[in-house]
Formats: structure tokens, C-alpha cells, sequence
């Protein structure tokens, strides 16, 4: 769990620095008053909520990663408090992941919005979104195993059960 807390950890921390480095650095740049050019667009609306959502996130998940990393490791903590960590921490990732490629795709969007009415955005966008459905299939199987062990935890999960043959 330690060494998934730390690969994890290095993600979300790389993502946090790019959508720090990001809420200060608007597509198009500025005007001389330093109001960003595309400020009255939908799409850098999009950006600022996704770049928001991004900082969040990874924020969220880097907290969730580092008390991992930090926790005792009583055996209590393997029953519930670590699995829930790990399933809030990897959530929170993902949805980091998934907003910085939606800011991606808005900035993409706000800066190729007039070539060839919208085509190569569109293109773009839909390439961009072909990871987060790969990383969603790879991991879905671990989600719902954390999900099922932190939220539907079995009263008998260390007891024998009843034999059936005698």
C-alpha cells in the first residue's frame, strides 16, 4: 500500500503543479490592463472551473496520500481507515486527472476555436479523452474491490463459514 501511496503521490503532486501554474497563466494572454483576452468566452469559463477542480482535487488526493503514508499501521487501520484513504485518494486523482484534461480541451478550444469551424478542437478533444476511458477500465476492478471492503465490509470476513459437505 506504501509503495501505490507514493507512485500515486508523485502523480497527483505533478498535477497539482500544473494546474497551479495554469490559474496564472491564461490561454491568449492578457490585455495591457491584465485582463485575460478571452475572459468573456464559455470556454475559459470551462478552463477556470476545470483548473479549479484540478487544484482541488489533487490537493485532496495528496492529503489522502500522505496520511497514508503516515499512519500507524495498526491492525485496525488495514479493516477501514487505510482502504478508505486509498479509495478517496484514488478517486480524487482521477477526478484530477479528468479535470485537467477537460482544461486541456477548453484551452484548446479557446485558442483553435476559428480553424476549420471547430474540426481539429473537436478532434483533439475527443483524443484527449481516450486515456481517462482507458485508466477508468484498468482501474475499475480495484475500485470496486476498495469500494466493496470499505463500504460493505463482511461481518465474516476472518471466521471460518459453515462447511456444507457435513
Amino acid at each position: 500500500m506504501k509503495e501505490t501511496a507514493t507512485s500515486c503521490m508523485v502523480v497527483t503532486t505533478l498535477i497539482a503543479t500544473v494546474a497551479f501554474a495554469a490559474a496564472f497563466t491564461a490561454p491568449g494572454g492578457n490585455n495591457d490592463t491584465g485582463v485575460p483576452i478571452f475572459l468573456k468566452d464559455g470556454w475559459f469559463t470551462v478552463f477556470v472551473i476545470s483548473d479549479a477542480g484540478a487544484m482541488f482535487s489533487s490537493t485532496t488526493s495528496i492529503m489522502m496520500f500522505l496520511s497514508i503514508l503516515t499512519a500507524r499501521y495498526a491492525e485496525d487501520d488495514f479493516l477501514f481507515s487505510l482502504p478508505a484513504k486509498l479509495m478517496v485518494g484514488l478517486i480524487s486523482l482521477f477526478a484530477s486527472i479528468v479535470c485537467m484534461v477537460l482544461t486541456f480541451s477548453a484551452t484548446f478550444f479557446l485558442v483553435y476555436q476559428e480553424e476549420k469551424k471547430g474540426t481539429l478542437p473537436r478532434l483533439v478533444a475527443a483524443l484527449a479523452w481516450l486515456p481517462i476511458t482507458l485508466y477508468a477500465v484498468l482501474n475499475c476492478r480495484l475500485w470496486i474491490a476498495l469500494i466493496h471492503s470499505t463500504c460493505w465490509p463482511s461481518r465474516f470476513m476472518f471466521r471460518p463459514g459453515k462447511h456444507r459437505l457435513y
